[in-house]
């Protein structure tokens, strides 16, 4: 059979068998154990069983589309995406927030059929990711316009960030699409100076690295600042920048960029932690939650609770109390599985965030093109840099930001960019040498 026509891709469809079966498992799990308690109605299992039919019909539009790519990102993926699913149809009964049109399990579904979608049509649209490098500077200037915007008219909605705007019936996050963006001109743009990047010339004794084509690196530490100062939001800010500093040594393999970058960013967090009170609230909440319990610190104490509660087996799924956790549903979606699946569960949801981005790195490295490597590792760092942040932030080792857990927390614009990174991922997958 020629190339790029249909096929069956068999160990997918054989993985997927696990995601689907977790999907009902887990369903009637969270409402048998507490009978009396919780009403299960059949529209719950209709959730469980869209989802199931979306993940075969997912794996056989690859097929008819003939991708030749990984057969294992998209398991994992939708393994993670039905822990996320299974967690809004645990929660729908106790916490609000599903909108007037649909309980919090449906609209999680609602915006996972929409992920899937923009997958669909990203693997079907993409057929080379060579293209994407004809136009960073476009990226680039979108995604500096969506940042200011957002710094400027955003709205908080609750976090203490403005990182959402508000469009009437629906929020968005416009940080989410500005990290792909951010990738797109970077591989371009490091792609076209890396032999640049990599010299250097002498001034007397001294040996300086090729300043003028270091321009982007300064304009990232400006953005990354003004995020800490304008947005109150370190989170986003380590993300974009950190996505920055990976993407600069694979393109130059000089570890001294990425020590200048982060004593520079450490140096502007400190100043604005002396100049700027947001700041410094915000510190000292994550330090000793404990000074606030009923205020500002109640989600960090009420999440502390919660692992406390789940031992190394956890409460038991649909026993313990994670609605006591204020916006657990986004926020702390890791400390309501750590309190119910408890540490071995919370390790195993860990253990899948690493597989996944070892697997793609491990494509990254069999990419023969440059440009195509480094978009990979940029993609790939983003979901593994967001996933690292909001965990260390549930866990009180980084300061709880406003970034979701990618695939599990509830909400649209974190579900439909982080796909539209795996439908990308599956087509550099597809350009990796055997």
């Amino acid at each position: 059979m020629k190339r790029g026509g249909p096929i069956v891709r068999w160990l997918e469809l054989q993985l997927l068998v696990v995601p689907a079966t977790a999907a009902l498992v887990g369903l009637l799990t969270i409402y048998l154990a507490r009978v009396g308690t919780t009403r299960w109605t059949w529209s719950d299992l209709t959730v469980s069983l869209v989802f199931i039919a979306v993940l075969g019909l997912t794996s056989i539009w690859l097929g008819i589309l003939g991708l030749r790519g990984d057969q294992l990102v998209l398991p994992i993926v939708a393994m993670l995406a039905c822990l996320g699913l299974l967690l809004s149809q645990r929660l729908s009964p106790t916490v609000g927030g599903g909108g007037l049109w649909a309980s919090l399990s449906q609209r999680q579904l609602a915006y996972l059929l929409l992920a899937f979608a923009v997958l669909w049509i990203t693997v079907a649209a993409v057929r080379r990711l060579e293209w994407i490098k004809r136009f960073k500077y476009t990226w680039a200037l979108g995604a500096s316009a969506l940042t200011l915007f957002t710094m400027l008219f955003g709205t908080d909605l609750g976090s203490g960030a403005r990182l959402w705007l508000d469009l009437g019936p629906i929020t968005v996050q416009p940080g989410e699409i500005v990290k792909v963006l951010l990738v797109f001109f970077l591989a371009s743009y490091l792609d076209d100076y890396r032999e640049l990047l990599t010299s250097s010339y002498r001034i007397g004794p001294l040996s300086l690295p090729p300043i003028p084509y270091l321009i982007p690196l300064v304009v990232m530490w400006g953005i990354a600042v003004l995020a800490v100062v304008l947005q109150n939001d370190l989170g986003n800010a380590l993300l974009l920048y950190g996505v920055f500093l990976v993407m600069l040594y694979a393109a130059s393999g000089r570890g001294y960029y990425v020590g200048g970058g982060l004593l520079a960013f450490a140096g502007a967090v400190i100043v604005a932690l002396r100049v700027f009170p947001r700041v410094q609230q915000r510190i000292q909440i994550w330090l000793n939650p404990w000074s606030d319990p009923t205020g500002l610190g109640m989600q960090p104490v009420q999440a502390d609770l919660a692992f406390a509660h789940g031992h190394i087996f956890g409460s038991g799924w649909g026993f313990g109390y994670p609605q006591a956790i204020p916006v657990v549903a986004t926020d702390y979606a890791f400390a309501a599985i750590g309190e119910e699946l408890g540490s071995l569960g919370a390790i195993a949801l860990v253990a899948l965030y690493l597989v996944l981005i070892l697997r793609g790195l491990f494509i990254a490295l069999r990419i023969r093109n440059g440009f195509v490597r480094l978009l990979t590792v940029g993609l790939v760092t983003v979901l593994g840099l967001q996933t690292i942040i909001i965990l260390g932030g549930n866990v009180r080792l980084l300061p709880l930001t406003g970034i979701t857990l990618p695939f599990v927390s509830a909400g649209g614009s974190s579900l439909i960019t982080n796909f539209l990174i795996v439908g990308l991922l599956l087509r550099a997958s597809e350009q990796a040498r055997g």
